[in-house]
């Protein structure tokens, strides 16, 4: 064999020997290649509260509350400060929230849908997650109407609606006289149906399916709702302890009574309401916010434990967190206590967010829907929105790629109220006594001064009039409005 023979078998034997190196790393067994895949998806935490308005947390301005875990978890996240709830076509705000969150429409467009339909064709939150290889666990307040054990792959402890109220729990407290209910008083039962704290109990829950899912493989999607802060507001007495009324400050837009209370449906027959007796007085209203307080540091210890079992099971770096409510709560503001009305203490939640290259303790304020945690959850699954998807992705704005996201904010409450925002300009109709009222939030983020009665004001209205109609269409408002309009603005 010739020098030059020889040199060309051994180039030749060296070139099959790298291309099979190549090939050998490229190469990976079929099960193997099935676990990188999973492993890239990330999890998702979603933790929900009940009647949690935007401004009861600490980290976020209130300096009354003691919110440590969720302080922590804000610190780690972007927050979105202007998030919003559309409203209910029921009583039951939650309910309607709720509907709408799970299966990403509008709220009418979610009322009128038969949930039947949907499930049948998969189109739920969950059965979404799962067609793309999640597990998937509910624990909590569920208040849909489907069986969560029929589109989930794990259910824990499933409650209702809201924790029973004893007769006692209403129209209390009355400063002089003897209040016969307690917080802490677990015969009243409420939070304490069973034994334990219904807060605890979704604690102990989320913790178990933590536990399981640290030895699997698969990513995980975990939707864990709170029924704290909703009423009877009940917590250990250590809690209560922690809120003497003497700390307890009166809102500033604090008022005696609602004036159009009546005309909107939140006077004394509307059960939220009477929670506290007409007219209120700073006592009541003092009494029911150390029980909201109280009732929220009681649900910050069990979220803590949660975010501490999550990073036990060494998949916090790979996790997406998400804390919000379903609705906001007045609890003293404008003379108000429960949710059904159009102002910022009752329409508003906190909303957190914090994940693999979510950046931290950024505040976002473009104003948003707490429902878009659906469509941004689908997103990061790597789910192609579907049409009937209503709401939107948040990750373009979390990420900086924009700032802008919906045109206005749309709001309502049965047939009584219309609420439209706008920039930083808010009108609120209550069609039943065709009045208006309108602010500007920017200056007046209390909702303290209607500027409605203003003539320099009558373009402003006439205008966000206009985009309360073509926002009626967007959502599927059926609501007749235009006389309303035409008597208030045209005239």
């Amino acid at each position: 064999m010739t020098y030059s023979s020889s040199l060309n078998l051994r180039l030749l034997r060296f070139h099959l020997i790298a291309v099979a190196g190549v090939m050998a790393l490229l190469w990976c067994p079929p099960t193997l290649a099935i676990e990188n895949d999973s492993d890239a998806k990330p999890n998702i935490l979603f933790l929900f509260a009940d009647d949690h308005s935007y401004d009861s947390v600490h980290a976020t301005g209130n300096d009354e509350i003691q919110t440590p875990n969720l302080d922590r978890l804000a610190r780690g996240s972007t927050r979105f400060t202007h998030a919003y709830n559309m409203g209910s076509w029921s009583g039951a705000v939650c309910v309607a929230s709720r509907k709408m969150l799970n299966t990403g429409r509008f709220v009418w467009h979610a009322q009128k849908l038969d949930l039947k339909t949907a499930q049948a064709a998969g189109q739920t939150w969950s059965q979404l997650m799962k067609s793309v290889g999640y597990e998937t666990y509910f624990t909590g307040k569920w208040h849909v109407q489907m069986k969560p054990e029929e589109i989930f792959d794990h259910v824990g402890n499933v409650r209702g609606g809201m924790p029973n109220q004893t007769p006692e729990g209403y129209n209390r407290p009355i400063e002089g006289k003897v209040d016969v209910w307690s917080p802490y008083d677990k015969s009243k039962e409420g939070f304490w149906k069973g034994g334990k704290h219904w807060s605890e109990v979704v604690g102990d829950d989320a913790i178990g399916f933590l536990a399981n899912a640290k030895k699997s493989d698969k990513p995980f999607f975990m939707y864990i709702a709170f029924n704290a802060p909703h009423d009877p507001r009940q917590s250990p007495k250590e809690f209560v302890d922690k809120y003497p009324l003497d700390n307890i400050s009166i809102p500033p837009d604090f008022q005696p009574e609602y004036p159009y209370k009546d005309a909107i449906g939140a006077g004394p027959k509307l059960r939220d309401e009477k929670l506290a007796p007409f007219p209120r007085t700073q006592y009541a209203v003092k009494v029911n916010r150390q029980e909201y307080y109280a009732i929220i540091t009681h649900m910050d210890v069990q979220i803590g434990r949660i975010l501490d079992a999550l990073e036990a099971t060494g998949k916090s770096d790979n996790t997406y967190v998400f804390f919000t409510a379903d609705h906001g709560l007045a609890v003293g503001h404008h003379g108000l206590i429960g949710k059904q009305n159009m102002h910022e203490h009752s329409l508003r939640v906190p909303f957190f967010v914090k994940g693999p290259g979510v950046p931290a303790n950024k505040p976002i304020d473009t104003r948003i829907y707490l429902q878009d945690v659906m469509a941004t959850s689908l997103a990061i699954a790597g789910i192609d929105k579907p049409d009937y998807v209503q709401f939107k992705n948040l990750l373009p704005m979390i990420h900086g790629e924009t700032t802008k996201h919906y045109d206005s904010i749309y709001g309502c409450y049965l047939a009584l109220q219309r609420a439209v925002i706008k920039d930083d300009m808010k009108l609120i109709v209550y069609p039943a006594i065709k009045k208006t009222l309108l602010y500007n939030l920017a200056n007046d983020p209390l909702e303290m001064n209607d500027m409605g009665q203003s003539p320099d004001q009558k373009n402003t209205i006439k205008s966000l009039f206009a985009e309360l109609l073509t926002l009626q269409k967007e959502t599927g408002d059926e609501l007749e409005l235009t006389s309303t309009f035409e008597e208030l603005v045209e005239n």
